[in-house]
């Protein structure tokens, strides 16, 4: 392929004699119509059961995603790698800025994702590496939501009776065993599984989630028989004699689908934020595990438990896009967290021991 250094050139190229089907799938979040359109009818079908969750879109859609099935492509463009967070190892993304846009590409797979104010494209083995396409059509809701000045946190999110529950934590923390943990409770909802959108209008903290469902890894599974079914049994059986610390930190993900889990109409989308609970626990710990109030501007450094890059797929509303050495900006965080009750849980990893304590702070 030529090397063509202008994304729309790029885009023409790469779609060049391609036909798209007919019909789309259409999601409206809160208010947010995405249109997302292929030519691959198993990856639709596919995309559809995956979003069966999410209020179909009725209106024209504001933002419009191709994926386009095919073999991966060579490009030929001069991709950089993205550095990774803290905690995290091994290449990942990678990217090349083009004139109007940027092109971002996965290293293992080789998907190529086309990022402009009006092309949004994924190309290559889409249906293969599906998880890959939904994180790009949620990316677009993330640009849309940080354009309209929310902030991502790097975060699970629960309802209850109206109020929202941040959970965050360090690399591995267990964030998203708790959260499903708690929703056993019918009183809870589920609200979003890894990022988790706040905002602060009038002294009044709100928090959105994306339309993306939890994913979890056998550490998580083997423990919450809820989950089992995901694992067969002698899978299951395997991985309970690793080492706690082998199984706690191994890394294959599987997708927990909320309604036939945990029973319809489990599904919220956005909440007032009421509480943010940071798992700073210790698995080397003998101590209790114990929820105390803090003030987190006394606590600064928890701060980066919950503070989470815009990724390689931001674009700002001026047209440039984030670059990986852009620093947070705490004052920003701290502003919308004004008001919002903050948790800091320590001592050992107990997941029974804390989800008492904080269901009982929570009145439930």
């Amino acid at each position: 392929m030529s090397n063509n250094n202008h994304i729309n050139t790029l885009a023409e190229e790469i779609q060049e004699d391609v036909e798209w089907i007919e019909n789309s799938l259409d999601l409206d979040l809160n208010g947010v119509t995405l249109r997302i359109r292929t030519n691959h009818l198993p990856l639709l079908e596919q995309l559809e059961r995956y979003f069966a969750h999410v209020t179909p879109g009725s209106s024209d859609p504001d933002i419009e995603i191709f994926a386009l099935e095919r073999e991966a492509l060579d490009t030929g463009l001069p991709f950089v790698d993205w550095a990774r967070e803290a905690g995290k190892s091994g290449r990942k993304d990678s990217y090349a800025d083009l004139s109007g846009g940027r092109v971002v590409r996965k290293i293992r797979t080789g998907m190529l994702f086309l990022q402009s104010e009006s092309i949004r494209m994924a190309v290559g083995p889409c249906l293969q590496y599906d998880n890959q396409v939904i994180n790009f059509i949620c990316s677009q809701y993330m640009n849309w939501l940080q354009q309209n000045q929310w902030l991502v946190c790097h975060a699970s999110g629960l309802e209850i009776q109206g109020r929202g529950v941040g959970i965050a934590g360090f690399s591995g923390g267990g964030k998203s065993t708790l959260m499903l943990n708690l929703l056993e409770n019918e009183q809870i909802n589920y609200l979003t599984n890894d990022r988790l959108f706040i905002n602060s209008e009038g002294g009044t903290a709100s928090a959105r989630g994306i339309p993306k469902l939890p994913r979890v890894n056998p550490g998580t599974i083997v423990h919450n028989r809820r989950l089992h079914g995901l694992l067969s049994a002698q899978r299951r059986e395997a991985l309970l004699q690793l080492p706690p610390t082998e199984l706690w930190s191994l890394e294959e993900k599987y997708d927990v689908l909320i309604a036939p889990t945990y029973g319809k109409n489990r599904v919220t989308t956005e909440a007032r934020l009421d509480t943010f609970v940071l798992l700073n626990w210790q698995r080397e710990s003998s101590e209790e595990s114990r929820i105390t109030e803090i003030n987190i501007r006394q606590r600064r450094e928890l701060l980066a438990a919950l503070m989470k890059s815009p990724g390689p797929f931001y674009q700002k509303t001026d047209g440039s896009f984030q670059n990986d050495s852009d620093p947070f900006d705490e004052e920003r965080y701290l502003n919308a967290l004004d008001g919002v009750t903050i948790y800091e849980v320590s001592g050992k990893v107990d997941f029974d021991a804390v989800q008492s304590q904080l269901t009982q702070r929570l009145g439930l």
